[in-house]
Formats: C-alpha cells, sequence, structure tokens
C-alpha cells in the first residue's frame, strides 16, 4: 500500500526526507502540489499516466509537450542543503531525450539542474539564470533510452555531488544560488520523459 506524502519545509539542524509515486494523481492532469511550466517558449505538457513499466506502479508522472525547458515544480517542499532524487525513462526525441532534476529553484527562471541526455550520453550539471543556462560540470557516459534510470544530486552550500545509477560521477561547485527554493524535474525540447520515485530530503 502507497503511502500518503505530506510536503516537508526545511527544518534547520532536522533532516527530513519524502518520496513521492504519484500513484495518487489523477490520470490525464498534473499532479496536485506541482506546478507545471517552462523555461523559454513552447508547450510542455506534463501529465499523470499510468505505465507498464513504471518503478512504482501503476503511475508516472510524462512530459510529452514541446518546450525550450519543460519543468515541473513540487510546491510543497523549499529546500537549501539536502537532495534530490528521481527515476527517469526517456522515451523518445529527435531534439533531446533529457530527464533531469531540478533544485533551489525560485521560478521557472532561476534554479539549479542536473540533467541526463540519451541522445548525448553525458550528464551535466547548470545554473539558470534569469532564464539563461550555463554549464560548469559535466561527464560523458552511456545514458540508455527506454531503460528506466535514477538521478540524485546531494547539495550544501556551493558543493553539488552528482550520482547517475547509484554511481558519483562527479562534484561541483558554484556559488551563483544560494537560498532554498523549490525542488522538481525537467526536460529539454521536444524530450517525450516518464519520472518516478520522486524523492527529496532537508539536510
Amino acid at each position: 500500500m502507497k503511502a500518503l506524502l505530506v510536503p516537508i519545509l526545511t527544518l534547520p539542524l532536522c533532516a527530513t526526507a519524502a518520496t513521492l509515486n504519484f500513484d495518487s494523481a489523477e490520470i490525464g492532469k498534473v499532479p496536485l502540489g506541482w506546478t507545471a511550466t517552462k523555461t523559454g517558449n513552447g508547450d510542455p505538457k506534463w501529465t499523470a499516466e499510468r505505465d507498464d513499466s513504471a518503478p512504482s506502479k501503476p503511475t508516472v508522472l510524462k512530459q510529452s509537450g514541446q518546450a525550450t525547458y519543460p519543468v515541473c515544480l513540487f510546491d510543497g517542499a523549499s529546500l537549501q542543503d539536502g537532495f534530490v532524487e528521481v527515476k527517469f525513462k526517456p522515451v523518445s526525441g529527435q531534439e533531446d531525450q533529457a530527464g533531469g532534476v531540478v533544485w533551489r529553484a525560485k521560478n521557472a527562471d532561476n534554479y539549479y539542474i542536473a540533467r541526463a541526455n540519451a541522445l548525448e550520453n553525458n550528464v551535466r550539471i547548470y545554473h539558470f539564470v534569469n532564464g539563461k543556462r550555463t554549464q560548469f560540470k559535466g561527464a560523458n557516459l552511456p545514458v540508455a533510452a527506454n531503460q528506466w534510470h535514477t538521478l540524485r544530486v546531494n547539495f550544501s552550500a556551493n558543493r553539488f555531488s552528482i550520482i547517475f545509477d547509484g554511481k558519483e560521477l562527479f562534484a561541483a561547485e558554484d556559488d551563483t544560488l544560494k537560498d532554498a527554493g523549490k525542488v522538481g524535474v525537467w526536460t529539454k525540447a521536444d524530450s517525450v520523459t516518464l519520472f518516478d520515485d520522486f524523492s527529496y530530503g532537508a539536510k
């Protein structure tokens, strides 16, 4: 039986964590407690859908529209230090096949993002400031399409650790965004991507 999840806010010196699996979401709609948006232009489409391959059956969060950078933010948490993790499956896309996690999001134009791309076979970390994306580290490695992967970021102050499928790929440092912000998920361009088991926690 799936547990109902209560949104968690950052508490000083208190470790908290939660996992959301979308199974209580209404099919064809944006899950309650999430804001479907984008960075840039276009028409993203974020919906809860049934999928037999879901790690936590039966429902996933699916992005199937097209926009510069589709973003879906969870409204129930504000984290400064902690972690964010998701299981994702890149399904299709001619321009991109990407899935990523967002943290310290002030809004749809200002946030950190780590993403994996099955067309480019790499994992990269960026910050967005006023809608402009800047990469500050990355690693090249196979990212298989049509398979579930796990992407996690541990973040504390200006230090970030990127973990892909259980293996730490690299650490990075950046001082651009220091304040607490929302967490969420992300794709790019025409990526059709599935997400499940979204986890976050405060340090």
